[in-house]
C-alpha cells in the first residue's frame, strides 16, 4: 500500500510533553467500525470490558539506554557520538542507532561516559567495539563487559531515551525515570515504553481484578525501530527492525482457555498485540514463543489472536498507525484521529488512549 495513505495533519499542540496525574486520568476514545465513536475515560474500562475477558500486559522495562561517548581514531581528534541501543545480540553485544553514524566505521574503539572519552564510569569505564556497521546508522557495538556487569555498566552512564518528540522540546528530568515506565514493569531490556500501559494505575488494576477480567503478561523488549519514520513510498519496501520478545507456555495455554470459554483477549498496546500475532497459529490459538519478531502488521493482515486493542495515538506514515488501521479499518481509523484531534485528545507516548475493536468481516 501507498505510505502517504497512511499521513494526517498533526497540530504541535496536540502532542503531550507529560502524562495524566493521575495515570488513569487520561481520556479513552472508544472506536467500534461500523458503530460510532465514544469518548470515555481511560479509567473506565472495567465497565467497556466483560467478566471472562483477559488483558495481556506487556511487562518489559525500560532501560536508560541512549550512551553518548567519543569514538578514537589513531592520528585524528576524538569524535563525539551517541549510541541509542536497540537489540541485544549476545551477552556482549548490541546493536544501536548512532549519530553521527556516517562518519564511523567498524573496528573503532568507542568509550561511554557521562563527560566524554577518558572519563569512567562509577563502575571503572565502558568501552566498546564497532564490531559491524549497517545502513541508516546502525551499528553493531561488543562491550568489553558482558551480562550483568555491562547492564550495571549502562545503567550508571546511560540516559533515559524519551521519544524525539518529548525530548527535542524539553530536557529529561526526574520525573520521567517514574512516568516513563508502567507499574508492573519488571523485564530489563527496552528502549521504548510500551507507552498504554503508561495509563494503568495499582488502583485501576485493582478495579479490573474485582470486575473478573483476567490479567496476564507477556515480554516484548521495545527498540528504538519503533520511532523510526517510514521512508519508503510503498508499505511492501520497508524494513521492521527485529524485537525480542517471550510468551511462555502456561500463559498460552490460559490465554487459548479464555478464548474457549468465550471471552475476549485485550492487548494493551501494539506491542502485546505484536508479540501475540508472532506467537499465534493460522487458527488464533498460541504457541510458546521466544526470540525475534520483525512482524509487520498493515491492512490486509489478519489478525488472529487478539479481540480488542488498547493504544495511544501515533504518528502519521508510522508502522503502528498502520497496525491500529489493519486492526479497525483505515477509514475508521482516519476518521477516529480526526475525531480526537477535533476533540482536544492528546498524542504519542504520554497521551491520551483508545480502545478498539475490530473491523468486521
Amino acid at each position: 500500500m501507498r505510505v502517504d495513505l497512511f499521513d494526517f495533519e498533526l497540530p504541535e499542540d496536540s502532542i503531550a510533553l507529560r502524562p495524566p496525574v493521575p495515570r488513569d486520568a487520561g481520556r479513552l476514545l472508544v472506536v467500534r467500525p461500523d458503530d460510532g465513536l465514544e469518548d470515555r475515560r481511560v479509567r473506565d474500562l472495567a465497565q467497556l470490558l466483560r467478566q471472562g475477558d483477559a488483558l495481556v500486559f506487556n511487562d518489559t522495562r525500560v532501560i536508560p539506554a541512549r550512551l553518548a561517548g567519543v569514538r578514537h581514531r589513531p592520528g585524528s581528534p576524538g569524535l563525539r557520538m551517541e549510541a541509542m541501543l536497540h537489540l541485544r545480540e549476545a551477552a556482549d553485544t548490541w546493536r544501536a542507532f548512532a549519530r553521527p553514524g556516517k562518519r564511523l566505521a567498524a573496528g573503532e574503539r568507542v568509550s561511554f561516559g557521562r563527560h566524554g572519552a577518558s572519563a569512567p564510569c562509577a563502575l571503572g569505564g565502558l568501552d566498546a567495539t564497532i564490531a559491524a556497521k549497517g545502513e541508516g546508522g546502525e551499528i553493531t557495538l561488543r562491550f568489553d563487559l558482558a551480562g550483568p556487569a555491562l547492564d550495571e555498566a549502562i545503567a550508571a552512564i546511560g540516559d533515559l531515551p524519551l521519544p524525539p518528540y518529548i525530548a527535542g522540546k524539553r530536557p529529561t528530568d526526574a520525573q520521567d525515570a517514574t512516568d516513563y515506565q508502567t507499574v508492573y514493569a519488571r523485564e530489563p531490556g527496552a528502549v521504548a515504553a510500551p507507552t498504554a500501559g503508561l495509563h494503568f494505575s495499582e488502583a485501576m488494576l485493582a478495579e479490573l481484578d474485582a470486575a473478573g477480567i483476567a490479567r496476564h503478561t507477556v515480554t516484548l523488549h521495545v527498540g528504538a525501530g519503533t520511532f523510526l519514520p517510514v521512508k519508503a513510498d510503498d508499505t511492501a519496501d520497508h524494513r521492521m527492525h527485529a524485537e525480542i520478545g517471550r510468551l511462555d507456555a502456561d500463559t498460552a495455554e490460559a490465554l487459548n482457555g479464555v478464548r474457549a470459554r468465550g471471552g475476549r483477549i485485550v492487548a494493551v498496546g501494539t506491542t502485546a498485540l505484536r508479540l501475540l500475532e508472532s506467537a499465534a497459529d493460522e487458527d488464533g490459538r498460541l504457541h510458546p514463543f521466544a526470540g525475534q519478531t520483525e512482524i509487520f502488521i498493515t491492512p490486509g493482515t489478519r489478525i488472529r489472536a487478539v479481540d480488542a486493542l488498547m493504544t495511544n495515538f501515533h504518528l502519521p506514515r508510522s508502522t503502528l498507525f498502520m497496525l491500529v488501521s489493519a486492526f479497525s479499518g483505515l477509514e475508521t481509523m482516519r476518521a477516529a484521529y480526526a475525531h480526537a484531534i477535533a476533540g482536544g485528545y492528546r498524542f504519542y507516548s504520554y497521551g491520551d488512549s483508545s480502545l478498539l475493536f475490530p473491523a468486521r468481516g
